[in-house]
This record gives structure tokens, C-alpha cells and sequence, in this order.
């Protein structure tokens, strides 16, 4: 088990998989019950430093990473659970844990504060675009809707992505994104925490151009989800 723990590949697929998770799974329970998802933060976190602090070897980066998680759970939480009308306060209340994150850039927690501020980076490029391309407007009539409805109004919005001028917007952001987490990710390794937190960072934000594409994807297949995601 020590030995899959100490791949780089592996490092990359839990952080991959825990960036895509609440696409599935923190949406749409935060939806319905907002308080007990904000509650798994403390579970989250808790497991986090057990593997961290009290199991030797290569589970610390593990509970590292997980304490990470908890800080990106919880802004989800607040935000989708009582403040989705307010799409201003996106963006500083995902920010949180940010001070948190700094002091954990400083010490043997860096990986786990790797991942929440590339995961934070993430979130800041995609609110931009939205902004930029008209998106947020009608961001409180979606979240506001009941799901069929939601879906009408989110088919509207869809249109006027498809614009040369905001794909080109769109395309020059995911090249930024891609360049960032390759420089990140080259500076990667698992020879030392720094190394595996930049090896974090780097695809976690790589994984936010996933997320994104894969939301538009499944909100253009399926629209009704759209309230949900």
C-alpha cells in the first residue's frame, strides 16, 4: 500500500478525483441539506489530520491533501447553501480558508494548502469568465428556479457562449489555465512535501478546465441538472 501511495500518479488521481467530487456529490447534497454538508467539513478535516499528524509514512500526504478538501468544502458549503443568490459573494466566501492556506504554505500542511489555493486560482478564472461573458447576470434566476425551469433559462443563457468573441475569451483563459498548472506540475515531484504540493497544485488546476467543460457538457445534455451543478 506504501508503495501506491508514494506514485506521483497516484497523487495526481486523488487530487483529480476530490476537485471533481463536489461536481457530483457536495452540489447537490448542499442543495437539499445544506447543514449536514457543511458539518462532513469537520469529518473531512478530522480525517485529515489523523492520517496527517498520527499515521507515519505515506498517508501524511494523503491527510495533507484532505485537509485541503475540507477548506474548499467549506466555502462550497457556506456559498450553495444560503448565499447562491448573491453570485458577488462567490468568489470571498470559497476564499475562507485563504489565511488558513497561507500559514499551511509555511509548514508541513502545504500540500493540503497547495490544493485549496489551486483549486481558489481555479475558481477566480472561471467567475471571470462569467463575468466577462455575461454569464453571471443570470446566475440568481438559474439557482433561484425550480429545476425544469432552470433548465429554460440556463438553454438562453447557453447562446451567447457561442460568439467568436467570448470563445476566443474562453480559449485564451483554458491556454492560461493549461500553462500555469504545466509550470506547477514541472516543478512537481515526491521526493520532498514541497514537491508533492506543487505536484497538487498543478493538477488540481488542471482539473478545474475538466470541471468546467464537463459542467457545460452535462448542463447542455441534460439541463434539468443545471439547478443541481
Amino acid at each position: 500500500m506504501e508503495g501506491y501511495l508514494s506514485r506521483p500518479r497516484t497523487l495526481q488521481f486523488w487530487s483529480s478525483a476530490l476537485v471533481v467530487l463536489p461536481v457530483f456529490l457536495q452540489a447537490p447534497w448542499v442543495h437539499f441539506y445544506p447543514l449536514s454538508a457543511l458539518i462532513f467539513t469537520f469529518v473531512l478535516l478530522c480525517l485529515g489530520i489523523l492520517l496527517g499528524q498520527f499515521i507515519e509514512g505515506k498517508w501524511f500526504r494523503i491527510g495533507s491533501l484532505l485537509v485541503g478538501v475540507s477548506g474548499s468544502w467549506l466555502g462550497g458549503c457556506l456559498f450553495w447553501g444560503w448565499l447562491r443568490m448573491h453570485p458577488v459573494l462567490h468568489l470571498p466566501v470559497e476564499a475562507v480558508a485563504m489565511p488558513f492556506a497561507f500559514v499551511g504554505l509555511f509548514s508541513k500542511w502545504r500540500i493540503g494548502a497547495g490544493f485549496y489555493l489551486a483549486c481558489l486560482l481555479g475558481t477566480a478564472f472561471t467567475d471571470l469568465m462569467m463575468v466577462l461573458t455575461g454569464v453571471m447576470s443570470a446566475w440568481p434566476q438559474i439557482v433561484a428556479a425550480p429545476l425544469d425551469e432552470a433548465a429554460n433559462t440556463l438553454n438562453a443563457t447557453s447562446l451567447q457562449l457561442f460568439t467568436f468573441p467570448t470563445l476566443l475569451m474562453l480559449f485564451i483563459a483554458a491556454a492560461l489555465i493549461a500553462f500555469l498548472a504545466d509550470q506547477m506540475n514541472q516543478r512537481g515531484n515526491m521526493n520532498s512535501i514541497a514537491g508533492s504540493a506543487w505536484l497538487v497544485a498543478g493538477t488540481a488546476l488542471a482539473t478545474t478546465l475538466w470541471v468546467d467543460g464537463l459542467f457545460l457538457i452535462t448542463t447542455l445534455i441534460q439541463p434539468t441538472l443545471s439547478g443541481l451543478i
